[in-house]
């Protein structure tokens, strides 16, 4: 039975966030319904503000946080993780996972006493599994040459058709008509195990590499001729390419939420087109997983972006997947570091991605962390865990699992093994551009920056904006001016904005004797 919750916010103000409240709500709606559902779920969020953390902070405290961190889980372990964090360590990343774990226990008490006093009695389910004498003809039939194709180290296109072979051997037998799915579905299962197994037994994966083994990396920027900056990134079969484009002050993005933030400066975009997994569909809206890629993406970055004093361009970077076979929002990350490098602009740090994965047997309680996983890995596994930052630390994490929770060993091991691949990855990307260019594209806009006394704003706004306009016509630039008496005059060049901060200046200086 398909079970569907709908979250609406009724209310809000702009101190305390809505997003962990909406987990427990959701949580605490299933547990008193009839709808059968295994343990209650809690969610915190965690800042860390002058080297302490902060449960659940409010807006007014996050603006001082280097740390973002929401985690989902349950009594026993954890379920989910999104984290924003500006260069954080593993280890304080780790102590702060475990402050959240336990923070979320009084909601979870609070949620069985509900059920216990006001929650529906659960209904009952019957499980459909396929019938014991289809699992042992399809295994007997199928189990070695499943074995054969995953131990072969194919590509994923050859992997694939070789495995849609073997599929057909099992479904096109005239008298097995009506039992099709249950045999697709044992056929299905067999695979997955098999390459559970074989990671689990002799830690090699689908493509031959080893647990820790990363894929062939290639970097390359400045491949467009007409952007202000891009940068291709190429692991294995997944290829993302990012362009970076430089803006004015007033082309930051205006935003209408219940978030505290009314606008930025820093925008990622992630585009995932059908032909990049060899599909055809019809390309419409971004769907849920571009806008989360993006968003992810997008953090990752955040806090590597120069303060606007220092840098006053509003900066967009799109990132195209052309070919896709696990982790492209990660490679997202490491192409869009690359554009903004390419690009010209003085970041704090370069940024890199990687996914991590998991396989576990609980019967021998057995497990495997796989750095940089591919699709196969992805979806016949029990975790998908990115973790993107510099070589100091973390800048964003996103985590979700399959199996019933996370338990801290393997966290620990997880953000050790990524902090090593993350390395690894970030070595080969600064072989190709070790650093910003020391100048900014040719064809990007030249911005200048003056300061002036904010009472004199009006002389060069004028009547109506008379004045500002003249001048943007008369110059060819665009002025924007803050509050503060800053004043930003874009140009295609640098002249035309130079004679532009000579009137600006005549209009407000001072007499002086």
């Amino acid at each position: 039975n398909e079970v569907q919750i709908i979250l609406t916010a009724l209310s809000a103000d702009p101190e305390h966030y809505l997003d962990t409240l909406a987990i427990i709500a959701a949580s605490a709606a299933l547990m008193i319904s009839d709808i059968p559902f295994a343990e209650p779920v809690g969610a915190v969020r965690i800042g860390y503000v002058d080297g302490g953390f902060i449960v659940n902070p409010t807006a007014s405290e996050m603006e001082n946080s280097t740390l973002d961190l929401r985690v989902a889980g349950t009594k026993d372990a954890i379920l989910m993780v999104e984290a924003g964090a500006d260069e954080i360590p593993e280890d304080t990343m780790v102590e702060a996972l475990r402050l959240a774990h336990s923070a979320i226990q009084d909601v979870i008490r609070m949620q069985l006493d509900m059920a216990a006093q006001i929650g529906k009695p659960k209904m009952t389910f019957k499980t459909y599994l396929p019938k014991s004498e289809i699992v042992e003809s399809v295994t007997e039939q199928i189990q070695s040459k499943i074995a054969d194709v995953v131990a072969s180290g194919m590509g994923k296109s050859e992997r694939n058709e070789a495995l849609d072979i073997l599929r057909s051997e099992v479904v096109d037998e005239e008298d097995t008509i009506d039992d099709t799915q249950e045999r697709i579905a044992v056929f299905d299962s067999i695979v997955k195990k098999q390459v559970r197994d074989r990671i689990l037994n002799e830690g090699l994966r689908p493509d031959g590499r080893g647990t820790t083994e990363i894929r062939p990396i290639s970097c390359a920027v400045g491949v467009l001729p007409r952007t202000h900056g891009c940068g291709l990134f190429t692991r294995g079969e997944t290829q993302v390419l990012s362009i970076a484009t430089l803006g004015t002050p007033r082309e930051a993005q205006t935003l209408d939420t219940l978030l505290p933030e009314d606008s930025k400066r820093y925008m990622h975009h992630y585009n995932f087109p059908p032909y990049s997994t060899g599909e055809v569909y019809p390309m419409r809206g971004p769907k849920r997983r571009e806008i989360g890629h993006g968003a992810l993406a997008e953090r990752a970055l955040q806090s590597m972006i120069p303060a606007v004093d220092k840098f006053p361009y509003t900066l967009r970077v799109v990132s195209e997947v052309l070919s896709s076979n696990g982790s492209t929002s990660m490679a997202s990350v490491c192409g869009s570091t690359l554009a903004l490098m390419d690009a010209g602009v003085p970041i704090v740090a370069p940024v890199a991605g990687i996914a991590m994965g998991l396989i576990t047997d609980p019967a021998s309680d057995r497990y495997a962390v796989l750095s940089d996983i591919q699709g196969m890995e992805d979806a016949l596994g029990d975790m998908d865990f990115k973790v993107a930052g510099t070589k100091d630390g973390i800048t964003a994490l996103q985590m979700d699992i399959k199996i019933k929770g996370m338990r801290m060993d393997v966290m620990e091991k997880a953000l050790e093994q990524a902090r090593q691949g993350r390395l690894f990855i970030l070595d080969k990307m600064l072989a190709v551009i070790s650093a910003p260019r020391p100048d900014l594209s040719a064809l990007a806009p030249r911005i200048l920056t003056i300061h002036v006394d904010p009472e004199k704003i009006g002389k060069i706004i004028g009547p109506g904006g008379k004045q500002i306009r003249a001048m943007q016509e008369k110059y060819g630039v665009k002025i924007d001016i803050e509050d503060d008496g800053s004043v930003f005059i874009a140009a295609a060049d640098g002249p035309s904005a130079q004679l532009a901060v000579r009137e600006i200046e005549s209009l407000t200086e001072s007499v002086e004797v």
